[in-house]
């Protein structure tokens, strides 16, 4: 809810302080007089794009601020979070126009980008006139309408999650067809390169094992001559024999030598088993020098396969195994694809026939609440003086999409029999601006909720009856909310419940625009001036009062 709006130094206006309120509020004046500068200056601090020049002249910079109340569910604060900015329950707006045109912006003390406070002002206010390009004159937005006055949240909350099932579903299987086509290109080489690594079949580290194995094969025979030597001089008829006897013959001498012979005859018998356990080692190693020529020629052979296979493929041979396993799934992934691609067209079906149910549901939904839309619209359409117009809320078929596949537009026929068109194509301005209103009673209280609504001149071209009838469906509109309303209407302004009133005064050889609040005899006399004009008549007053007690 607006609660105030401070302007300085804007086009004709110096300074102004207006406090608003609850309920119906309205603004009247003379033509020229000033009102729209004051929607021009609000939508400046909201963001929206408008007149490129805005500083009063002669001024270093034109400055509003707006000060909004906020409920504790209101939707601003959501966009308050997500922009970083403070929440509190007071909302203040601020933006400077220097006089060069550059713009600055604030909100809640902190910098804000034009965008933030565009997307801030779409859940603070609501524009409707005659030229409402960005709420219900707009198409584009006529289906959001619709459901918002429809309540159908649990229908389309199924309907996106239907669409996302079977977006995932298309996507899985175009990448299943999209693999099965690179597998087959490459079909003829996953083939040959499979059953050549399948019947080679190596193991990690078997090429370092056979690089040793021949290594050790080549060397043997230049080294097994020594090793036998070695053997030889160990044995029996070398050291083992000649330690054997040294043994022997200090075993027989020791009990004579009173003791001094058994540190020699105890190291001697650890010498003895070292020179044991080196003689086995020794023989181990010619038992592993024993070799079959044969041996080292397959050797050979599967050690030069391996790396020639590594070569071929340009990776390590220790990754031969690896590779082995990638490409024998990717020839499987080949020989199952048609299975798999199967499954998942399967899975395409389903989320299809998923999809639809959700969005007839969501369109019979639609339907049905467009119905009752017209029906409505028929009953506020009628204290309007439009009794004979046909409001039709269109529900076609359009591109699916994840809040469904229905396109929605409002349609009028202003006569019985006569052809529908766009509100905007169809209408007059003084039925359009009736349309408008009718429709924003019919819709949804809940999507009224915390937005003030401003109405610039909605009931020109209307008079008598049909004014007053304006003002009461503005005054319902204003229960429990809050409505701004520009109006040359005497009819409608006597209907407010807070009024003020816009005038042009010449000071210094300067113009500007005052905006004053209005009490009970003020009001009198300006809807007496809405009356009569220049000159006010006792007629005038008498209806002045009567139009206020009304």
């Amino acid at each position: 809810m607006l609660r105030a709006l401070e302007i300085r130094d804007m086009l004709i206006i110096d300074r102004l302080d207006l406090a608003f309120q609850p309920g119906l509020n309205v603004l009247t004046g003379e033509t020229g007089a000033g009102k729209s500068i004051l929607l021009d200056s609000l939508g400046f601090v909201l963001g929206w794009r408008g007149r490129a020049e805005l500083v009063r002249s002669g001024a270093a910079q034109g400055e509003v601020t707006a000060v909004f109340e906020l409920s504790s569910g209101h939707a601003a604060r959501a966009v308050l979070e997500e922009a970083g900015l403070p929440v509190s329950e007071e909302l203040i707006l601020r933006r400077v126009n220097s006089a060069d045109g550059r713009k600055t912006g604030w909100v809640n003390d902190r910098r804000a980008s034009g965008e933030v406070l565009r997307r801030l002002s779409e859940t603070l206010v609501e524009l409707h006139g005659q030229h409402d390009d960005r709420g219900l004159l707009n198409p584009s937005g006529h289906r959001a309408i619709l459901d918002s006055y429809a309540a159908i949240d649990a229908e389309l909350a199924a309907t996106r999650a239907a669409w996302t099932t079977r977006r995932e579903a298309r996507k899985a299987l175009e990448a299943a067809q999209a693999a099965l086509e690179a597998v087959r290109a490459e079909e003829d080489f996953l083939r040959h390169a499979v059953d050549e690594l399948d019947r080679l079949a190596p193991m990690p580290g078997e090429e370092a094992e056979l690089d040793t194995k021949r290594r050790m094969m080549q060397s043997a025979e230049r080294i097994r001559e020594d090793i036998v030597r070695a053997a030889q001089a160990l044995g029996n008829d070398g050291a083992e024999g000649t330690m054997a006897n040294a043994l022997r013959w200090l075993e027989g001498a020791s009990e004579k030598a009173e003791g001094r012979l058994e540190g020699a005859i105890a190291a001697l018998t650890r010498a003895m088993a070292e020179l044991d356990e080196a003689g086995r080692e020794v023989e181990d190693c010619l038992d592993a020098l024993e070799f079959n020529p044969q041996d080292l020629e397959e050797t050979e052979e599967r050690l030069f396969a391996i790396r020639g296979l590594a070569r071929k493929h340009a990776i390590a041979p220790d990754e031969l195994p690896e590779l082995a396993a990638t490409l024998s799934g990717r020839l499987a992934a080949l020989e199952s694809g048609a299975e798999n691609i199967a499954a998942l067209t399967r899975a395409v079906s389903e989320a299809d026939a998923e999809y639809d149910t959700a969005a007839e549901a969501l369109t019979e939904a639609r339907r049905e609440a467009a119905g009752r839309l017209d029906a409505t619209m028929a009953t506020e359409l009628a204290p309007l003086k439009m009794e004979r117009a046909v409001f039709r809320t269109e529900v076609a078929g359009g591109e699916p999409g994840p809040e469904g596949r229905d396109a929605v537009a409002f349609t009028v026929a202003t006569n019985p029999g006569a052809p529908a068109g766009p509100l905007n194509k169809i209408a007059s301005g003084g039925e359009l601006s009736r349309f408008l209103l009718a429709l924003k009673v019919s819709l949804s209280e809940e999507r009224n909720r915390g937005v003030t609504m401003i109405f610039d001149e909605i009931d020109r071209g209307v008079g008598g009856a049909t004014a007053d009838a304006v003002g009461r469906r503005l005054k319902a509109l204003a229960e429990g909310g809050q409505v701004l309303v520009v109006t040359h209407s005497p009819q409608v302004a006597a209907l407010g419940a807070h009024h003020w009133r816009v005038q042009k005064r010449v000071e210094n050889d300067a113009t500007l625009s005052t905006v004053a609040a209005l009490d009970a005899g003020d009001r009198e006399d300006e809807i007496a001036r809405m009356l009569s004009g220049d000159t006010v008549t006792k007629e005038a007053r008498a209806a002045a009062r009567a139009l206020l007690a009304g």
